[in-house]
């Protein structure tokens, strides 16, 4: 089962918790996150999974930044979110799908528990001026059933900002 809109915002501060929460960014299912100013972008052209890729920050001026196609751009939500009891799931905006730019490659699903800054992994079909703070993606809530472990450690549990991928500690274990 999907929450409302409007159990969402009765949810708050108890079940979810969004910072800074708008009630304009409310939808009938879902609600609106916003696309911070800062990105990061892949310094290397080949990806190494067993290795920490390097990555350089890239700064959404006001008068916006244009994103290339065939490049993967990392940003991070502007919103903080954590959730108790229920799995939090992300997706892109039709209006932004409409513009060819996708938001998640594959990561939209969020664990029980997860607490953090949404990382996007941002993808453009051609050209596309982007900016900091436009209603990027919405995040909405499904309920779990049976028992379950809450996420409470992780690689990208509390992160404070984009978080490139980590999957090289895993080679590491």
């Amino acid at each position: 089962m999907i929450l409302s809109g409007k159990e969402i915002q009765n949810r708050l501060g108890r079940d979810i918790f969004i910072e800074p929460f708008n009630p304009a960014q409310l939808n009938p299912n879902s609600y609106n996150l916003k696309l911070h100013n800062e990105l990061l972008v892949y310094e290397n052209e080949i990806l190494d999974m067993k290795k920490e890729n390097k990555a350089k920050n890239l700064v959404i001026p006001d008068e916006g930044l244009v994103l290339e196609p065939n490049r993967l751009y990392l940003g991070r939500t502007k919103e903080y979110t954590r959730t108790e009891k229920y799995v939090p799931m992300l997706e892109g905006r039709s209006s932004i799908g409409r513009l060819g730019l996708f938001i998640h490659v594959t990561a939209g699903f969020g664990d029980v528990g997860f607490s953090g800054y949404w990382t996007l992994e941002i993808y453009c079909i051609q050209p596309i001026r982007v900016y900091a703070g436009v209603d990027i993606c919405q995040i909405y809530y499904h309920s779990i059933e049976g028992e379950y472990e809450k996420y409470t450690s992780g690689k990208y549990q509390n992160n404070t900002g984009i978080q490139p991928s980590l999957l090289y500690r895993d080679f590491n274990k």
